[in-house]
């Protein structure tokens, strides 16, 4: 077994994943070296296998890990936990504060240990978060994943990917736990900012281009969290998941579905959540019967720290820790991570009491083994050579990809005309509580946020300036004055008064509010920090408000995790902002990234991956949504977002022209779709061009836009390109009433548009709605004005295709003239 990224094809379904016969899982297909090895293992040394050990078990990483994690005995020795050998060892970069140098020393000679001393002599694989980067002490952290798919660049986050894969393998790291592949239906959420966005094609190609980067370093990715994570009801954490199986399959799965089989990802992470009443953890539905009979993935399923436990704990379907091993096992759980807390001593008494047969231990261990086989954890040169020195975990190289993807990020939600800042003010006031705080670039699963917040004092490592330097060292020879105004949680209003003083006095005044990532009650944002509004957090809105009362010019950057209900400032009838950033936790180099955007250096390119909600009442929302999914005349709430998924501006300006679609294609080919793109602005700037498509009648409801594909071009003032997307029309299925994912003959709109609200006429703005609104007036308040193409029409004829892994699933685009 090699690792590769080329696309796999398998059969829609595998029947040799069961013994029909005995009704026991059958043996995965192996190397025979790992065949040899599980026939000489004792059960005691199986169960070894598929569990981790926390090096650092009493640390503060996640919450009640000291509880949960009781069955280690943190006064044992490491040759007594490893006696038996051992699968995981959890997070030995990134539970603590340590130096890399010393610990891959440590590392080396711990694997060393355990080939020489353990009765099989295998070493053990390690696995660490790496979601915004290596999430350790001194590593470069990297924009957070909304922030990719802000960027619209995949092939750009594919190098981000091999840059942290890099630093991994050098440190004897093998398995990364990223990317997060939930598709956003609910910005309430706390996960949102570990997210990419809200349309599953986006999350997917970006996704996949992480995995590729990731795995083409030698770092196996986990894709997660499989399956419907982000429908938690109302957004809280670990909820039940309120979404059906057409929903979660056409919605939820995809993105998975290609980074397997478009990227060749090697494992996968479970969901904490429950679907209709089964947790995922416990599902052989999903776990079996769609992940590995229905794609064919034949890589490893780790549970997700503590699920298995929780099944028992917290989902109360197992009455101890006994049966929830056997419940995880039977559904398709091979590796128990973080610890061994049911896998062992609980597995072993399930197993020789008779109540689970050893061929489903069996089953987990030879895809264990095969892991580290395809690792190469099981040659006899492994951990042979030297430690490495002279690590730097923030190169050069990495700083560059981490500017430029911050750079590539940022949206521009508003301008009056105030950006760019060509000229240098004589007097400039830096406000808010996110403008002179290096945590507040950085994503909740960063070192910073994630583990350092628990060592005060302990500098970061590595360079990241402020916003607040940044425009300092932007803006030579101005007076910059930095003022806080007030912190980005509580009720403190007393230094409103200093920052409206400062902006009195200045030319221009950037306040930058927003969020603190964090876990589980500490910060804004992050793991567990869900939220009832999605107001700003604090009083920052009051600070805001002061401020652009002064009547100096206002540029306000929200520094978020999540998008916020900010109406007020883009649309509000009083004083607004003069212009308006959205920058989602942009990492080290979002500092810089902000400061040049806000001089011109760099013209900002970065789409919405998210729709900009209008209020908290109004969610969960998605632009994905039927005609009677979003506003209409039948309901007095609105729903419209502020800014729709796909928007952003630009310093220059985009015309369209010429779109030529295919009359008809047949259900399972692919059709053609060209357009000629212009920049009409005076200066050169990066366009992402996205296809829109609108099936007119279905079978089931269907929604009334979609994003086909998309394509990120770079025009120079006055110039033209002409695009050619070929589209599967895979990119139109959906499950029909049977649960079959077809592609269904009928027309189908399709047209070019710079978001996904964009229309090129009346007519459109209505269809764009859903056709619910009957008063033209509130049709048209609804649609933000944008650059479209009229609708083609396109006819997919019969008969209906039913979809399979062999069907082509992403769509290309050329520059043809």
């Amino acid at each position: 077994m090699t690792i590769t990224n080329e696309p796999r094809q398998v059969d829609t379904v595998r029947t040799e994943l069961s013994d029909p016969a005995t009704g026991l899982p059958a043996v995965p297909e192996v190397s025979d070296r790992v065949r040899d090895l599980l026939a000489r293992m004792t059960l005691e040394e199986k169960t070894a296998q598929i569990v981790g050990y926390w090096l650092d078990q009493n640390g503060v990483v996640a919450p009640m890990q000291g509880e949960m994690a009781a069955a280690q005995d943190d006064r044992a020795t490491l040759p007594d936990v490893t006696r038996d050998g051992i699968g995981h060892y959890t997070r030995v970069y990134g539970t603590r504060p340590v130096d890399a140098e010393e610990r891959a020393a440590w590392l080396w000679q711990e694997q060393r240990r355990l080939k020489r001393e353990t009765r099989l002599g295998i070493p053990a694989l390690v696995h660490e978060e790496c979601l915004t980067g290596l999430a350790a002490w001194k590593a470069a952290t990297f924009p957070t994943p909304l922030a990719w798919g802000a960027s619209f660049d995949p092939e750009l986050v594919e190098q981000v990917g091999r840059a942290i894969g890099d630093s991994m393998r050098e440190l004897g790291i093998h398995q990364g736990l990223a990317p997060v592949l939930d598709v956003v239906r609910d910005p309430r959420w706390g996960r949102v900012d570990e997210c990419i966005g809200e349309d599953p094609y986006l999350v997917g190609t970006v996704g996949t281009a992480y995995v590729r980067g990731l795995q083409d370093a030698g770092v196996h990715a986990t894709l997660k969290h499989f399956l419907g994570y982000s429908a938690s009801r109302a957004g809280r954490n670990h909820a039940p998941v309120s979404a059906g199986p057409r929903e979660i399959r056409d919605v939820f799965l995809p993105p998975f579905e290609m980074a397997l089989l478009d990227g060749g990802a090697r494992s996968v992470m479970n969901s904490y959540t429950e679907t209709d009443g089964v947790p995922m953890a416990a599902n052989p539905e999903y776990l079996t019967g769609v992940l590995r009979e229905q794609l064919g993935f034949d890589g490893t399923v780790v549970a997700d720290y503590f699920a298995i436990a929780f099944l028992e704990v917290m989902h109360a379907v197992a009455a101890d820790r006994g049966e929830a091993a056997a419940l995880a096992l039977e559904a398709g759980i091979d590796v128990e991570l973080p610890t061994g807390d049911a896998y062992l001593q609980p597995l072993l008494e399930r197993v020789r009491s008779g109540q689970l047969d050893e061929a489903y231990v069996d089953r987990a261990v030879l895809r264990a083994l095969a892991q580290k086989e395809a690792l190469g954890l099981l040659d006899p040169e492994a951990y042979e050579d030297e430690p490495p020195t002279g690590v730097d975990l923030d190169s050069p190289r990495h700083q560059a990809l981490a500017r430029r993807l911050a750079e590539e990020s940022i949206v521009l939600l508003g301008n009056d005309g105030v950006l760019p800042v060509r000229q240098t003010p004589g007097t400039v006031a830096v406000i808010g509580p996110n403008a002179d705080r290096a945590e507040a670039l950085q994503g909740c699963y960063s070192f910073a946020n994630h583990v350092l917040a628990a060592h005060p004092g302990l500098p970061l490592g590595f360079s990241i300036p402020t916003v607040a330097e940044a425009l300092t060292d932007a803006f030579a020879g101005a007076s910059v004055r930095v003022v806080e105004g007030c912190t980005v949680e509580g009720e403190d209003r007393t230094g409103i008064a200093d920052a409206v003083a400062a902006a009195t006095e200045a030319e221009l005044a950037v306040v930058v509010v927003g969020d603190q990532a964090g876990l589980f009650g500490r910060g804004t944002v992050g793991e567990g920090n869900d939220s009832e509004s999605l107001d700003l957090p604090g009083v920052q809105r009051d600070l805001v408000e002061a401020v652009v009362a002064t009547g100096t010019p206002v540029v306000l950057v929200l520094l978020t995790g999540r998008p916020y209900a900010v109406s007020w400032a883009l649309d509000g009838e009083g004083p607004r902002p003069a212009a308006v950033l959205q920058a989602f936790f942009p990492g080290e180099g979002g500092g810089l990234a902000i400061a040049d955007v806000v001089t011109g250096r760099v013209n900002p390119s970065g789409r919405l991956p998210v729709s900009l909600p209008r209020s908290a009442g109004a969610q969960p929302y998605s632009y994905l949504h039927p005609a009677l999914g979003g506003p209409s005349d039948v309901t007095a709430t609105d729903s419209t977002p502020v800014r729709p998924f796909g928007f952003g501006l630009s310093y220059a300006s985009f015309e369209y022209a010429d779109l030529v679609v295919d009359e008809s294609v047949r259900a399972g080919s692919a059709f053609s779709a060209s357009v000629t793109v212009t920049n009409t602005g005076s200066v050169a700037g990066a366009h992402v061009v996205q296809l829109f498509g609108h099936d007119v009648a279905g079978s089931v409801t269907r929604p009334v836009v979609q994003l086909l594909g998309y394509a990120r071009v770079d025009l120079d003032a006055g110039a033209s390109v002409r695009l050619a997307f070929t589209v599967p029309t895979t990119r139109l299925a959906f499950s029909d009433r049977r649960m079959v994912r077809i592609v269904e003959p009928g027309d189908v709109e399709v047209w070019v548009g710079s978001h996904a609200a964009a229309s090129a006429s009346v007519a459109d703005a209505d269809t764009a709605t859903g056709g619910v609104i009957v008063n033209e007036r509130a049709t048209a308040a609804r649609v933000l004005p944008g650059t479209a193409t009229p609708r083609a029409l396109l006819a997919v004829e019969g008969p209906v295709h039913e979809v399979t892994t062999r069907d082509a699933r992403l769509v290309t685009w050329e520059v043809v003239g």
